[in-house]
């Protein structure tokens, strides 16, 4: 699927990507509105529905990422309840497998999430990827997300890298569009981010179900 040795640079992404997804959607699409719903009073659909709106309109912006933001807008501390419940995230399948592949090949290798820092930190002190990378990069410390042109240029001013030799996986094909709009060769998705979802059969990039279709 992929000819390794055109390869220089390996851009993973964390949730959905490296990390199953049902942490995060479970986190956001039902734990969260039950907080809100109990401190506001209101019914848990209702908590949805008011959620779901403020959510929207955030979308693909790095306020969507931020749980500054998300404490400030709802009224309660969102970091102490990442801390309380991270240790729910886990690994997808084959991850490590994949992870101590690309280190025998000497690939540069780097963790470019739009998590927050706490979020990051939170995850991996759960499941420690941090051996296995050369960088840890969060979009916030560029202030923009990974959707966006400004990212990737201020990454690659801050990281110099070879786009016709780097490669990308991330499950949000929205940046995996804004890496090809920037230059970046090889971008890869995943077909089921969340492990309690179908799989997808309809994805705009190449796309894997796990990481052995990479180095198997």
């Amino acid at each position: 699927m992929l000819d390794w040795t055109a390869v220089d640079t390996v851009l993973l992404d964390m949730d959905g990507t490296l990390l199953d997804l049902a942490y995060d959607n479970h986190f956001w699409l039902e734990h969260i509105p039950e907080v809100f719903a109990k401190i506001q009073g209101l019914g848990l659909d209702e908590a949805k529905s008011q959620l779901h709106t403020k959510m929207s309109a955030t979308e693909g912006t790095l306020q969507w990422y931020c749980i500054d933001h998300w404490s400030k807008t709802l009224g309660f501390d969102v970091h102490e309840h990442v801390r309380n419940t991270a240790h729910q995230s886990s690994a997808r399948p084959q991850v490590f497998e994949f992870l101590d592949f690309l280190k025998a090949q000497d690939k540069q290798i780097f963790l470019v999430t739009n998590a927050h820092q706490v979020v990051l930190d939170s995850k991996l002190s759960n499941i420690d990827l941090r051996p296995y990378f050369d960088h840890l990069v969060t979009s916030h410390q560029f202030q923009a997300p990974k959707e966006s042109q400004a990212f990737w240029h201020s990454f690659a001013s801050a990281h110099p890298i070879n786009p016709k030799r780097t490669v990308l996986i991330d499950d949000n094909e929205t940046v995996l569009s804004a890496a090809k709009q920037f230059g970046i060769e090889y971008l890869i998705t995943l077909k089921q981010p969340d492990s309690r979802h179908t799989i997808k059969t309809d994805t705009l990039h190449q796309a894997i179900h796990h990481f052995d279709e990479l180095f198997a």
